[in-house]
Protein backbone atom coordinates (compact mmCIF):
# COMPACT_ATOMS: atom_id res chain seq x y z
CA UNK A 1 0.00 0.00 0.00
CA UNK A 2 1.06 3.68 -1.11
CA UNK A 3 2.49 5.76 2.07
CA UNK A 4 -0.54 8.15 1.33
CA UNK A 5 -2.88 5.89 2.00
CA UNK A 6 -1.50 4.21 4.91
CA UNK A 7 -1.31 7.98 6.38
CA UNK A 8 -5.13 8.87 4.80
CA UNK A 9 -6.87 5.97 4.59
CA UNK A 10 -8.78 4.69 1.60
CA UNK A 11 -11.27 5.43 0.61
CA UNK A 12 -12.31 3.14 -2.30
CA UNK A 13 -13.54 -0.31 -1.00
CA UNK A 14 -10.59 -2.23 -2.96
CA UNK A 15 -8.82 -4.63 -0.63
CA UNK A 16 -4.82 -4.16 -0.12
CA UNK A 17 -4.30 -7.36 -2.72
CA UNK A 18 -5.95 -5.96 -5.02
CA UNK A 19 -4.05 -2.60 -4.67
CA UNK A 20 -0.38 -4.38 -4.50
CA UNK A 21 -1.13 -6.55 -7.67
CA UNK A 22 -2.38 -3.15 -9.79
CA UNK A 23 0.97 -1.21 -8.37
CA UNK A 24 3.02 -4.11 -9.49
CA UNK A 25 1.21 -3.69 -12.66
CA UNK A 26 1.81 -0.45 -13.49
CA UNK A 27 5.08 0.74 -11.82
CA UNK A 28 7.30 -2.20 -11.58
CA UNK A 29 9.84 -3.27 -14.07
CA UNK A 30 9.15 -5.41 -16.85
CA UNK A 31 9.86 -9.09 -15.94
CA UNK A 32 13.52 -9.82 -17.95
CA UNK A 33 13.34 -12.27 -20.88
CA UNK A 34 16.38 -15.11 -20.38
CA UNK A 35 19.83 -14.38 -21.91
CA UNK A 36 19.51 -17.11 -24.38
CA UNK A 37 16.09 -16.30 -25.43
CA UNK A 38 16.85 -12.62 -26.28
CA UNK A 39 19.77 -13.64 -28.11
CA UNK A 40 17.31 -15.82 -30.02
CA UNK A 41 15.06 -12.66 -31.02
CA UNK A 42 17.93 -9.97 -31.31
CA UNK A 43 19.70 -12.49 -33.74
CA UNK A 44 16.06 -13.20 -35.79
CA UNK A 45 15.45 -9.77 -36.24
CA UNK A 46 19.20 -9.11 -37.59
CA UNK A 47 18.16 -11.84 -40.16
CA UNK A 48 19.71 -14.67 -38.95
CA UNK A 49 18.73 -18.08 -39.41
CA UNK A 50 18.94 -19.94 -36.36
CA UNK A 51 19.18 -24.05 -35.58
CA UNK A 52 19.01 -25.02 -32.14
CA UNK A 53 20.46 -28.57 -31.99
CA UNK A 54 20.38 -30.89 -28.42
CA UNK A 55 23.59 -32.98 -29.65
CA UNK A 56 26.10 -33.53 -32.44
CA UNK A 57 23.88 -35.40 -34.46
CA UNK A 58 21.56 -32.48 -34.74
CA UNK A 59 24.81 -30.32 -35.86
CA UNK A 60 25.83 -32.72 -38.37
CA UNK A 61 21.83 -32.99 -39.78
CA UNK A 62 20.89 -29.81 -40.17
CA UNK A 63 24.73 -29.03 -41.78
CA UNK A 64 23.83 -31.54 -44.22
CA UNK A 65 20.17 -29.42 -44.65
CA UNK A 66 22.19 -26.39 -45.12
CA UNK A 67 24.59 -27.88 -47.63
CA UNK A 68 21.47 -29.48 -49.63
CA UNK A 69 19.44 -26.53 -49.33
CA UNK A 70 22.31 -24.46 -50.84
CA UNK A 71 23.71 -26.77 -53.53
CA UNK A 72 26.97 -26.71 -51.71
CA UNK A 73 27.69 -30.41 -51.07
CA UNK A 74 30.46 -30.64 -53.83
CA UNK A 75 31.67 -26.94 -53.12
CA UNK A 76 34.46 -25.65 -51.41
CA UNK A 77 34.39 -23.74 -47.77
CA UNK A 78 36.82 -21.77 -46.29
CA UNK A 79 37.54 -22.55 -43.03
CA UNK A 80 40.81 -22.06 -40.66
CA UNK A 81 39.88 -23.51 -37.56
CA UNK A 82 41.74 -27.21 -37.52
CA UNK A 83 39.21 -28.28 -34.50
CA UNK A 84 36.20 -27.70 -36.63
CA UNK A 85 37.77 -29.38 -39.68
CA UNK A 86 38.08 -32.23 -37.35
CA UNK A 87 34.48 -32.24 -36.22
CA UNK A 88 33.55 -31.84 -39.89
CA UNK A 89 35.35 -34.44 -40.94
CA UNK A 90 32.29 -36.95 -41.82
CA UNK A 91 31.43 -33.93 -44.04
CA UNK A 92 35.09 -34.22 -46.76
CA UNK A 93 35.17 -30.76 -46.24
CA UNK A 94 36.67 -29.30 -49.59
CA UNK A 95 39.14 -26.82 -48.33
CA UNK A 96 40.63 -23.64 -50.13
CA UNK A 97 42.54 -20.83 -48.85
CA UNK A 98 41.36 -18.81 -51.97
CA UNK A 99 38.37 -16.95 -51.51
CA UNK A 100 37.50 -16.07 -54.72
CA UNK A 101 36.56 -20.34 -55.10
CA UNK A 102 34.71 -20.79 -52.14
CA UNK A 103 30.83 -20.87 -51.63
CA UNK A 104 30.97 -20.08 -48.06
CA UNK A 105 32.64 -19.90 -44.63
CA UNK A 106 32.83 -22.48 -41.81
CA UNK A 107 33.45 -20.88 -38.81
CA UNK A 108 33.09 -20.57 -35.23
CA UNK A 109 33.14 -17.32 -32.79
CA UNK A 110 33.78 -16.04 -29.54
CA UNK A 111 30.71 -15.04 -28.27
CA UNK A 112 26.84 -14.68 -29.18
CA UNK A 113 25.53 -11.14 -27.76
CA UNK A 114 22.63 -11.26 -26.16
CA UNK A 115 21.25 -7.41 -26.28
CA UNK A 116 21.73 -6.77 -29.90
CA UNK A 117 21.79 -10.39 -31.60
CA UNK A 118 24.83 -10.03 -32.85
CA UNK A 119 28.23 -12.73 -33.32
CA UNK A 120 31.68 -11.66 -31.63
CA UNK A 121 34.74 -12.60 -33.87
CA UNK A 122 38.42 -12.36 -33.57
CA UNK A 123 41.63 -13.50 -35.41
CA UNK A 124 41.21 -16.70 -33.63
CA UNK A 125 38.57 -17.15 -36.11
CA UNK A 126 39.24 -15.03 -39.58
CA UNK A 127 43.04 -14.24 -39.00
CA UNK A 128 43.83 -10.38 -40.19
CA UNK A 129 40.90 -10.60 -43.10
CA UNK A 130 38.18 -7.91 -43.07
CA UNK A 131 34.38 -8.57 -43.24
CA UNK A 132 34.01 -7.50 -46.43
CA UNK A 133 36.56 -9.87 -48.18
CA UNK A 134 35.13 -12.90 -46.36
CA UNK A 135 32.62 -15.16 -48.40
CA UNK A 136 29.04 -13.79 -48.33
CA UNK A 137 27.77 -16.77 -46.87
CA UNK A 138 28.73 -18.04 -43.31
CA UNK A 139 27.80 -20.58 -41.29
CA UNK A 140 28.92 -20.66 -37.66
CA UNK A 141 29.15 -23.09 -35.18
CA UNK A 142 28.77 -21.81 -31.47
CA UNK A 143 27.33 -23.57 -27.94
CA UNK A 144 24.93 -21.86 -25.51
CA UNK A 145 27.70 -21.31 -22.75
CA UNK A 146 28.98 -19.15 -25.88
CA UNK A 147 26.05 -16.39 -24.96
CA UNK A 148 26.57 -13.45 -23.22
CA UNK A 149 24.59 -10.12 -22.10
CA UNK A 150 26.38 -7.56 -23.91
CA UNK A 151 29.90 -6.79 -25.98
CA UNK A 152 31.72 -5.96 -22.92
CA UNK A 153 31.08 -8.51 -21.28
CA UNK A 154 32.59 -10.59 -24.01
CA UNK A 155 35.36 -8.70 -24.78
CA UNK A 156 36.33 -9.46 -20.68
CA UNK A 157 35.87 -13.16 -21.12
CA UNK A 158 38.36 -12.79 -24.19
CA UNK A 159 40.85 -11.63 -21.87
CA UNK A 160 40.28 -13.60 -19.45
CA UNK A 161 40.92 -16.75 -21.88
CA UNK A 162 43.80 -15.28 -23.74
CA UNK A 163 46.55 -13.99 -20.44
CA UNK A 164 49.20 -15.04 -22.80
CA UNK A 165 48.56 -13.42 -26.45
CA UNK A 166 44.80 -11.36 -26.63
CA UNK A 167 43.04 -11.66 -30.25
CA UNK A 168 43.40 -9.20 -32.51
CA UNK A 169 41.19 -8.18 -35.23
CA UNK A 170 37.72 -8.38 -32.45
CA UNK A 171 34.49 -7.42 -34.13
CA UNK A 172 31.24 -7.83 -34.46
CA UNK A 173 28.79 -9.59 -37.44
CA UNK A 174 25.23 -7.94 -36.89
CA UNK A 175 23.47 -7.85 -40.34
CA UNK A 176 22.42 -11.07 -41.91
CA UNK A 177 20.83 -9.93 -44.88
CA UNK A 178 21.92 -9.54 -48.41
CA UNK A 179 22.27 -5.90 -49.00
CA UNK A 180 19.32 -5.27 -51.38
CA UNK A 181 17.16 -5.67 -48.15
CA UNK A 182 19.94 -3.30 -45.97
CA UNK A 183 18.45 -0.11 -44.55
CA UNK A 184 20.15 2.81 -43.31
CA UNK A 185 21.27 1.13 -40.22
CA UNK A 186 22.94 -1.12 -41.69
CA UNK A 187 24.92 1.32 -44.15
CA UNK A 188 28.35 0.45 -44.55
CA UNK A 189 28.13 -2.98 -42.72
CA UNK A 190 29.44 -5.84 -44.64
CA UNK A 191 25.63 -8.03 -44.24
CA UNK A 192 26.13 -11.97 -44.70
CA UNK A 193 24.35 -14.74 -45.37
CA UNK A 194 24.31 -16.23 -41.78
CA UNK A 195 23.27 -19.48 -40.41
CA UNK A 196 23.72 -20.62 -36.71
CA UNK A 197 24.33 -24.16 -35.90
CA UNK A 198 23.41 -23.54 -31.98
CA UNK A 199 24.71 -26.54 -29.61
CA UNK A 200 23.23 -26.91 -26.13
CA UNK A 201 26.12 -27.06 -23.85
CA UNK A 202 24.58 -25.86 -20.51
Amino acid sequence: MSLFRKIFGSKSGQSDDDLKSEERGKYMPEIKLPIDERFTINFKANGGKFLYCENLDEIFENYHNILEENGWESESAFVVDEQLIHKFKTFKLIKSQKLSDVSFFLTTCENLIANDGSLLISSKQIFEKKLPDLPENFVVFATTSQIVENIGEGLRGIKAKNKQKIPTNITTIKHFKSSQEKDFLSYGSSAKNLYLLLLEDL
